[in-house]
């Protein structure tokens, strides 16, 4: 519900907000350093043993999303910018909100936790080499700029909140129960600020593309979890796998389409950020009340 007050806000509001569009960048970094604050290193170090749901939902993260992005936007003959913005979704790592909404769902947080990190570092080469692979024919892509984009605003911010938990534990732990109201506020102020910059452009943007947003979050969704399922693996963790595979870090899309494209290229994100945010609470809210026996059952 805070998603749509921000895109309310944004729309109704644009002239007066979208002067603060370089404020994108600072948003997502506060994100960021707010997720690294609620981490230690021995919980990374636990998070990431776990070799075979890692290994599953970074291939999906990575080879499948990407490719549902680039065939669900070819399929409806999306335009340029909103191709490219359907391919930064699609290659972005997992969001942070996907922790909370597996804790919510009964999966495994230390898990979500481990596929979110590993995922968001791999993004530091990955994002920019798929964007490059795929939009090859359509636009230049600025893979050193991406990568360097990428570092600042999210490997660096990360680093520096698990370094400062690690340094002044005591203190941090006062604060980690604010810390998701923190990242809330952040997520709402960029939903709000990517509708402000493209509030003239949603008039013009047909209901294919919003469309095309939520097939593709919903097929993520599906296919996180029918792919752990079917490579054997219990229902929390598959809960978990599609949760994360389903959640992507919409942020960190729209601030590169903000630096590196169009600002019409952040759609998708802003979309996403909203589709991904009601499915997941309501996927969330449907697994918690079906314990994973009952949910097994035919």
């Amino acid at each position: 519900m805070w998603a749509l007050c921000g895109l309310a806000t944004g729309y109704c509001f644009s002239s007066a907000i979208a002067p603060y569009k370089f404020a994108m960048s600072p948003l997502l970094a506060i994100i960021m350093f707010a997720m690294g604050l609620t981490l230690t290193i021995t919980d990374l170090r636990e998070a990431l043993t776990d070799v075979r749901p890692l290994a599953v939902g970074v291939c999906l993260q990575f080879i499948l999303m990407p490719l549902l992005a680039w065939t669900i936007s070819q399929a409806l003959s999306l335009p340029t910018e909103l191709l490219i913005g359907m391919m930064l979704v699609g290659t972005a790592p997992g969001g942070t909100a996907s922790n909370v909404l597996a804790y919510l769902a009964g999966g495994r947080v230390a898990l979500s936790i481990g596929m979110t990190t590993l995922s968001t570092l791999m993004a530091v080469v990955v994002m920019p080499f798929l964007c490059s692979l795929y939009l090859s024919t359509v636009i230049q892509v600025d893979q050193a700029g991406m990568l360097l984009s990428i570092l600042k605003i999210v490997i660096l911010p990360v680093a520096g909140g698990v370094l400062l938990n690690f340094l002044c534990p005591r203190q941090i732990s006062r604060i980690k129960p604010c810390l998701p109201a923190v990242a809330v506020t952040g997520i709402c102020c960029a939903i709000t600020l990517v509708i402000a910059l493209n509030a003239d452009a949603l008039a013009t943007v047909s209901a294919v593309a919003i469309f095309a947003v939520l097939l593709h979050n919903i097929l993520g969704l599906v296919s996180g979890y029918f792919s752990a399922r079917l490579c054997g693996m219990d229902i929390p963790t598959a809960r978990t796998v599609a949760i994360e595979v389903g959640t992507q870090n919409t942020g960190l899309a729209a601030a590169l389409a903000f630096k590196h494209f169009s600002t019409l290229a952040a759609l998708p994100g802003a979309i996403f950020s909203i589709t991904q945010n009601l499915l997941g609470a309501w996927q969330a809210g449907y697994w918690s009340r079906k314990p994973p026996a009952e949910t097994a059952k035919p």
